[in-house]
């Protein structure tokens, strides 16, 4: 069976507050939600119907046990989800100030399990025959996930769509410079890169969105995504077609899990074939009804839900 998508990287519990506004020491309640990022965009994917699965590692406890049946009840294959002895499942707070403020704790020390991916017990290839393969920034921050993240590319060699998802988190690396020699080695070996404006920069040293996806396509990579915020996302093939569309009016509750709600629409719109203005405005109105609501995983949106936001302009 070859998958719709295989996702590689991070997974964790996420522990959300049940109350906005609110800093942690003061919060009383909290819901408790599969997480991470390469996870949580396959089960965005897997809500559009798609066959997904996902490659990381998880601690060999309660909360591992958690997660194996979160991916089940959401419809991803965990077959390639193991246990790292000693080490303990991720644990991630945040703190929910809408609009704009939802600050990240990451419990992950000393060290997380989904850094221990090792490459000689990849199915390479199952990896090769996916639809597409959708790595992460993090998944280079730490051997032996590194050597993994690259071999697994390497082995792939651009066979159907690769998908680099920038995922810059500075809490994970020394600083950008030690970064982004790893992060260049990857887009040789992509054919999508996925990033903000601070991801881009770190990747390419360019900051601009227009030049920053010039840059990436100049790094190896066919389509370029960037990012804008307020301002949107921008895509740039490199056969010249570009899509720059505006978000969507919503009134945000938390963003966390917006990005990923946008990389499994992504996947869901290259894999149906779509023109890239329509995979771009599916994938926006996907983030922003995600950050209408307070989880992530279990958050993602349906087809449905993501048509009736197209149509409307907006989240209502």
């Amino acid at each position: 069976m070859a998958y719709d998508l295989i996702t590689m990287g991070r997974i964790g519990v996420d522990l959300y507050p049940l109350q906005t506004g609110v800093p942690l020491p003061q919060v009383t309640s909290f819901g408790k939600f599969l997480g991470g990022s390469a996870t949580n965009v396959a089960v965005a994917a897997a809500r559009l119907g798609r066959d997904t699965a996902v490659i990381t590692r998880t601690g060999e406890d309660p909360f591992g046990e958690y997660l194996h049946q979160a991916l089940r009840d959401f419809g991803v294959d965990d077959r390639w989800v193991t246990p790292v002895p000693g080490l303990a499942t991720p644990i991630t707070f945040c703190e929910v100030f809408p609009p704009d403020d939802f600050p990240l704790y990451f419990y992950r020390r000393p060290k997380a399990p989904d850094l221990e991916i090792d490459a000689h017990e990849l199915d390479l290839e199952a990896i090769r025959e996916a639809g597409i393969f959708w790595v992460t920034g993090t998944g280079l921050s730490e051997e032996p996930s590194r050597t993994a993240t690259l071999a697994a590319l390497a082995h792939r060699a651009k066979a159907g769509t690769t998908v680099f998802d920038l995922d810059w988190r500075p809490m994970f690396w020394t600083d950008p410079a030690a970064a982004r020699p790893f992060y260049e080695e990857a887009l040789r070996h992509t054919t999508v890169a996925v990033g903000n404006l601070d991801e881009v920069e770190v990747a390419t040293g360019v900051r601009e969105p227009h030049a920053a996806a010039e840059a990436l396509l100049a790094a190896g990579v066919e389509l370029a995504v960037v990012k804008q915020g307020p301002k949107g996302v921008l895509a740039v093939h490199r056969d010249g077609t570009t899509a720059e569309v505006p978000p969507l009016p919503v009134n945000v509750l938390n963003g966390l899990g917006a990005g990923d709600a946008f990389g499994g629409s992504l996947c869901h719109g290259l894999l149906e074939g779509w023109d890239l203005e329509r995979i771009m405005r599916h994938a926006n109105a996907a983030g922003a009804i995600v950050a209408s609501r307070l989880e992530c995983s279990s958050a993602m949106p349906t087809a449905r839900e993501i048509e009736a936001a197209v149509t409307a302009g907006e989240v209502r």
